[in-house]
């Protein structure tokens, strides 16, 4: 059954950060450990604590990405621990399923509107313990229109921002 704590959390950043000049709720800014940022956000009674970078790399250079980010999440409350998920300015395809890569660590990931997911909590471990160790995070992904998608993330920064954001959320 897939895992869908975080589904539309990422929409629900964005449209608080959009929100946040406007209203003093949405997701606040807790440090940022080279290139990656660390925020909070209430939400339903839990505070959820998370880790973002922008991609450094979208191909291919001749379409309209959006904005594409890679998050890693974790719930206060223990519903969920480094939760990794990306999001894109797009619709995505299901099939192929996006996959994330970190050195030899592949990771098949699952599609959902403009975000995508790991099924499998071993997996997720997986790939934050790759992100960890590793440089670039790669994920490859198909548009609903087809079109092939490459990102890549820098994770310089990625170790000390897990541990400050689950420090957050003790």
């Amino acid at each position: 059954m897939p895992r869908l704590l975080f589904t539309g959390l990422a929409s629900l950043v964005l449209l608080a950060n959009a929100q946040s000049a406007q209203a003093q709720s949405g997701p606040k800014l807790r440090q940022t450990i080279k290139d990656w940022a660390i925020f909070t956000i209430k939400s339903g009674g839990d505070t959820l604590c998370y880790v973002s970078t922008e991609a450094q790399d979208k191909a291919p250079k001749n379409v309209d990405h959006g904005d594409v980010y890679f998050f890693v999440t974790s719930w206060k409350s223990g519903a969920a621990k480094q939760q990794p998920s990306l999001m894109t300015g797009y619709t995505l395809k299901t099939t192929p399923p996006p996959k994330a890569r970190v050195g030899n660590t592949r990771i098949t990931m699952y599609a959902d509107v403009r975000e995508a997911f790991i099924e499998e909590v071993s997996d997720e471990r997986k790939l934050v313990n790759a992100m960890k160790k590793g440089s670039l995070l790669r994920v490859e992904a198909r548009s609903k229109r087809g079109t092939a998608t490459t990102y890549e993330f820098s994770l310089s920064g990625i170790t000390a921002a897990l541990q400050k954001a689950d420090a957050l959320c003790k």
